[in-house]
């Protein structure tokens, strides 16, 4: 690979999605953009997107490896989100609020009493959230993040405010972890200008503040959050990702901020 690569992106409408996604993403036909999803590079087992919501995502869960492997033939789904902006009173729901019972899970499947079962957080840009395949989630409206995940797209619903969707309850009920988990990452200094976000055995995420020159890690992806960033040749704005070769990237700015993620392998 050479010394660094753009990672082209594409862009998705949702039901839930919102005009609202500058400056990550240039929305000049005013859709409802809910997903911005960029292509990883060959060999990186990880999918990044910005999210953009309007209204309440839907309650879902992910499978573990195991499971997604022997009923999707594809990994599972473990995921952190890193957020960007959040209106006033924004939420999101993160596990249950206590331990449950299976059968007080599928009682509530599919009804709005499933609501009240889980911890609802609010939240605040910066905050960051790591999401275990199996917790129980769900994204409220008014928010902008960065999610970091397993390259994965298998989502069970138990609930989706009387969308006609498909839900998908008995594999729900199946996945689902019925302890509280998850859990909001306070960042830790790593040295100055570098935070750790969140580390699992399937990704390790950093935030850089890049004030001067900078040095962006071999086979590591730098996701631009504020400022500009020379990279290489080319010049990267918030909403651009690029990707690192074999030798790392220089990269210089007068005042950034990146997330930098590398693929655990």
């Amino acid at each position: 690979m050479s010394s660094v690569l753009r990672l082209p992106r594409r862009a998705f409408t949702k039901v839930w999605g919102t005009p609202r996604t500058e400056p990550w993403f240039n929305n000049v036909n005013h859709e409802q953009i809910g997903e911005v999803w960029f292509e990883s590079p060959p060999d990186t087992p990880l999918l990044i997107k910005f999210l953009f919501t309007a209204e309440s995502l839907s309650i879902q869960v992910h499978p573990d490896d195991e499971y997604a492997r022997a009923n999707h033939n594809c990994p599972g789904k473990t995921e952190m989100w890193h957020i960007l902006r959040a209106d006033q009173g924004a939420k999101i729901a993160i596990g249950p609020r206590r331990r449950i019972t299976r059968e007080e899970l599928a009682a509530a499947a599919g009804k709005p009493e499933i609501l009240d079962l889980l911890n609802w957080v609010e939240v605040r840009p910066g905050d960051t959230f790591f999401i275990p395949a199996g917790t129980i989630h769900a994204l409220g409206g008014g928010l902008a993040l960065c999610e970091i995940q397993q390259l994965s797209d298998v989502t069970y619903r138990l609930y989706d405010y009387g969308r006609d969707r498909e839900l998908h309850i008995a594999q729900s009920l199946e996945v689902s972890r019925l302890e509280p988990g998850g859990e909001r990452r306070e960042p830790v200094a790593i040295e100055s200008g570098r935070e750790l976000l969140a580390e699992c055995r399937y990704f390790r995420t950093e935030k850089h503040a890049v004030s001067g020159a900078g040095f962006c890690k071999p086979h590591h992806i730098g996701i631009v959050l504020e400022g500009e960033v020379q990279a290489g040749d080319e010049l990267f704005r918030p909403g651009d990702a690029f990707a690192a070769g074999d030798q790392g990237s220089r990269i210089e700015s007068r005042d950034a901020l990146i997330v930098s993620v590398a693929a655990r392998l």
